[in-house]
């Protein structure tokens, strides 16, 4: 009988057992399951990523440029003052013309290369011009290279702000990528070598960052791609999950099967944070030039272009202008990496570590510049545009802000305000302040300033802040009276005497002057110069209530009580209301509404509105006159006086002083022949601040108009207007018999037909001679 082979059991012969099998029949489903779900996912993602990839339609606010600078023979601009221009608009000096953008400073020229810009008007290509000044400003302009003189040249007006959504925050300036300067991209891809060669997710810079990172102890690299980040940015949120993670990596390898390589740098180079500007996030880095530069990223030297790379890794931990030391060392890393790959020479990498930050001081370009303007802006548009117009179609909107009077409003209200507090002991930040300026012609609002912080995008007093205005009420009273020239001139005696008016409610209003005294008969100019509000009152109820609210209205401001205490200011208005009423003053009677827009352009610079210069007279030209002469007074000897002593000697201008009830509102507003100026002082808590128009208010205006060097009034008395002499102390006419006579106008027709007692005239007269028998 045969012996059974025996020995170790067969290979695999667990196998066998009906257990193992269902397992590895589970384990086969489950996986083929998987796998069909994993391809599953990846066909809709796949659908995902090419429908929203496709539909990206980056969010373009309306971008806002303030008024060009304009040079031409005669312009009254010297040198120095262009270089601070053009030093504020990024150009930069040196030793040659190195592009658009730069210039070169000789003792008695500028030559500048001017940059291209699309205007409203006109486009103007890029042009290499000197520019010879003298003493009365610029001298003459020509071409360089040639003897061809240059008429007109505007450099590229400033950025001023964006006008974005609220909700999103997102602000940026595209790009494409045939326009940024090729050291960026070559930059961008140090640490993503492979961009060009893998699919989306690279394992070769996986294992390298988790070397160099192994080797520094810390995070020096990142190991996401290009495609990867963009990914995140556009799609994902900022969670560290393994899903998240999955997903992100999974959507860059579809991607890069649909979107060429060059697309996904360019929607990168558009679409990557760089920083916080207030309550909107800088997206991309065309805008990122502007914000830490203020120039287009054409222009940004190496070591500029390594900082902005540096804040990639994280734009609030690498903060410029906070954490400067922090970000020049990353950046010094960065271009470290860029001589290492050969982007940049050695001797080019040596200089450039030696370079500062270069961050604009401030805020860059952007709604925090000129918060308060823009602001104005909007609101003039609002009525012309739909909100998503505004924040999405890339507008590009051309203002009237001058940024050199808008520095010079700014300035003086950061200086000045904190001075008048300290000088009535108040807390800090208890006082605030607001202003406006506006050009005579045109009506053009030339600067906004909605209180002492003046890059505060919050509550905007310029335009929000409606108080009673006071005494700036009273020149409408007066204006009202002068229209009647068969009853009131300049002379006519005011009755500067206590009074009671009725009001309809039974109760009594009993108005006293500032100074608590009756100063008797006065004449009319005299009353407004001095501001005595028992004369204003009695003239204002001689003339009527209504006539009085007509002549505002007239003037630009419809939104007057029916009340006697409008006399004496008790109508609330802004300081750009106060300032739409005074311009219409300011130019003869002619009123044009204010205006903070020139031009509409879409993103193609098609224009879409003009905003058409709409004059029109609406309050007489003679009457207008002679209360500007009145008005010239309240400086000359009146409330205003103060003013003279800061003010260029031998200008002539107008204003009134304001002060209300309890000297809770400082106002003054005037004018001269080019610039009308409104300044308000006060508190939020509407508590008394101690201050007058005189003492408040004034103080500001006239420093500004000095720093403004803002052209006098030329009296040139309308064909209804003549000036005739006047004897000062009897406000009659005189002759060659006065020894002392002062010019003052009057309407034709209504001139005074007495002559004063020192007259040769009224000596030889008739009249005067019957009189002097029966004495």
């Amino acid at each position: 009988m045969a012996r059974k082979k025996t020995g170790s059991p067969p290979r695999f012969a667990f196998l066998r057992s009906p257990l193992v099998r269902w397992l590895l029949i589970g384990l086969a489903l489950a996986l083929s399951l998987g796998l069909l779900l994993f391809t599953l996912f990846l066909v809709k993602l796949d659908g995902e990523v090419r429908t929203r990839f496709a539909g990206v339609r980056w969010v373009l606010p309306a971008q806002v440029y303030a008024a060009p600078l304009e040079v031409y023979p005669g312009a009254p601009l010297n040198l120095e003052r262009l270089r601070h221009e053009l030093d504020r608009l990024g150009y930069r000096a040196g030793d040659e013309l190195a592009g658009p953008g730069t210039y070169i400073a000789a003792k008695d020229s500028l030559r500048v290369d001017a940059r291209a810009f699309t205007f409203w008007d006109a486009a103007q290509p890029e042009q290499r011009v000197e520019v010879r000044g003298g003493e009365q400003g610029i001298d003459s302009l020509r071409l360089m290279g040639s003897d061809q003189a240059v008429d007109l040249l505007r450099f590229d007006p400033m950025l001023i702000g964006s006008i974005y959504p609220s909700h999103s925050g997102e602000d940026r300036v595209l790009v494409k990528l045939s326009e940024v300067p090729p050291l960026l991209p070559q930059t961008l891809l140090v640490e993503d070598h492979d961009f060009y060669g893998h699919g989306g997710v690279s394992l070769r810079g996986i294992l390298r960052a988790a070397f160099a990172n192994l080797r520094a102890g810390h995070s020096v690299q990142g190991a996401s791609t290009i495609t990867q980040q963009l990914i995140k940015n556009l799609f994902l949120t900022n969670e560290r999950t393994l899903k998240r993670k999955i997903t992100e990596a999974s959507m860059s390898v579809l991607l890069e099967r649909h979107v060429s390589k060059d697309e996904i740098l360019e929607a990168y180079l558009n679409e990557v944070n760089l920083g916080q500007d207030g309550p909107r996030a800088v997206h991309g880095f065309g805008l990122a030039s502007q914000f830490y530069f203020n120039k287009p990223l054409n222009e940004l030297q190496p070591h500029e272009i390594a900082m902005l790379v540096a804040i990639v890794k994280g734009p609030s931990q690498f903060n410029p202008r906070r954490a400067v030391k922090l970000v020049t060392e990353r950046r010094n890393l960065v271009l470290k990496m860029m001589s290492e790959a050969g982007d940049i020479t050695p001797d080019e990498y040596q200089l450039a570590i030696q370079q500062p930050l270069g961050v604009a001081s401030g805020p860059g370009g952007g709604a925090a510049r000129y918060p308060a303007f823009v602001d104005l802006v909007r609101r003039q548009l609002a009525g012309l545009y739909q909100e998503q117009d505004l924040t999405s179609e890339g507008l590009r909107i051309f203002t009237t802000l001058d940024p050199s009077i808008q520095e010079t409003l700014e300035n003086r209200i950061s200086a000045d305000v904190p001075e008048l507090e300290k000088s009535r002991h108040m807390a800090e930040g208890t006082l605030e302040g607001a202003g406006v300026v506006t050009s005579v012609e045109g009506g053009e609002v030339l600067a906004v300033v909605g209180g002492r912080d003046t890059r505060y995008a919050g509550f905007n007093r310029a335009i929000d802040e409606r108080r009673p205005i006071g005494s700036l009420a009273k020149p409408f009273t007066y204006l009202t009276a002068l229209g009647q020239p068969e009853r009131f001139n300049l002379q006519t005696p005011l009755d500067d005497t206590a009074i009671d008016v009725t009001l309809p409610n039974g109760q009594i209003w009993s108005p006293k002057n500032y100074d608590r005294q009756e100063h008797g008969g006065v004449p009319l100019y005299m009353a407004l110069a001095k501001s005595y509000n028992l004369a204003t009152v009695h003239l204002g109820l001689d003339v009527g209530i209504n006539p009085v609210r007509k002549t505002f209205a007239a003037a630009g401001f419809d939104d007057v009580p029916e009340v006697p205490s409008i006399f004496l200011g008790a109508i609330d208005m802004s300081p750009l209301d106060v300032a739409q009423i005074y311009s219409t003053i300011a130019a003869s009677g002619y009123r044009t509404p204010l205006l903070a827009i020139r031009a509409v352009l879409t993103k193609d610079g098609k224009p879409l509105d003009r905003y058409a210069f709409k004059l029109q007279q609406t309050l007489p030209a003679g009457p207008v006159y002679l209360l500007t002469w009145a008005m010239r007074k309240v400086i000359d000897l009146g409330t205003a006086h103060w003013a003279t002593s800061v003010l260029p000697a031998g200008r002539v201008y107008a204003g009134k002083t304001g002060t209300t009830e309890d000297l809770r509102d400082s106002w003054f507003s005037g004018f001269g022949s080019d610039r009308v100026a409104v300044i308000w002082v006060g508190r939020d808590d509407n508590k008394p601040t101690g201050f007058e128009g005189a003492t408040g208010a004034l103080r500001i205006w006239g420093k500004l108009m000095r720093d403004l060097d803002a052209k006098g009034i030329e009296p040139l008395p309308p064909a209804d207007v003549e000036e005739l002499p006047v004897d000062p102390v009897s406000g009659l006419r005189a002759d060659a018999g006065c020894t002392e006579t002062m010019s003052e106008p009057y309407l034709r027709s209504a001139e005074p037909q007495q002559y004063a007692p020192c007259a040769n005239q009224s000596k030889s007269t008739p009249s005067n001679w019957l009189q002097n028998i029966f004495k």
